[in-house]
């Protein structure tokens, strides 16, 4: 799959899941290196925000725009996912005063899993994703412009479906 950053073309590696499919499975540590994997939050629909680093803008307004709503949207867990280190992630938590489920995904599990793996700059890329309660998939984003933000009102949607 080709995604742009700043309007320059770059591959993202693997096949990508799509709307329908069984979200593939995932196990992950969070910021207090405990094991969190999807099968954890079957019953509940689950937005996943993947982001290819915190320490950016955009990133940084993604998680926050959805940290934001997450006590607003019922039954629903929102996952953040990226492959910064944990040290980043927590350091990023502090700063902005914000306690969401962050996972790291240092040895590439989710990015292959999901086919999400850009190697050009050995990052994620941006996407979301929307688990239903049975597992499937009810909303796939991959942003075709590395450096804007999700379409954010379909995933929305989606978890509000």
């Amino acid at each position: 799959m080709e995604i742009t950053r700043k309007g320059v073309p770059t591959q993202v590696e693997g096949v990508q899941p799509k709307v329908g499919d069984v979200a593939p499975k995932f196990t992950l540590k969070d910021l207090n290196n405990n094991t969190v994997s999807l099968d954890d939050f079957l019953g509940k629909k689950v937005l996943i925000s993947v982001f290819p680093d915190i320490n950016t803008r955009v990133c940084d307004l993604q998680t926050v725009h959805f940290f934001n709503l997450a006590g607003s949207l019922e039954n629903t867990q929102i996952i953040n996912i990226s492959n910064n280190t944990q040290d980043d992630l927590k350091s990023w938590c502090a700063t902005k005063n914000v306690d969401a489920l962050m996972l790291h995904d240092d040895d590439k599990t989710f990015a292959n899993a999901y086919g999400l793996w850009i190697p050009e700059f050995e990052v994620l890329a941006r996407s979301v994703f929307v688990v239903d309660e049975e597992g499937k998939l009810a909303y796939v984003e991959i942003v075709p412009e590395m450096a804007t933000e999700p379409n954010y009102e379909p995933a929305i949607n989606a978890c509000k479906a």
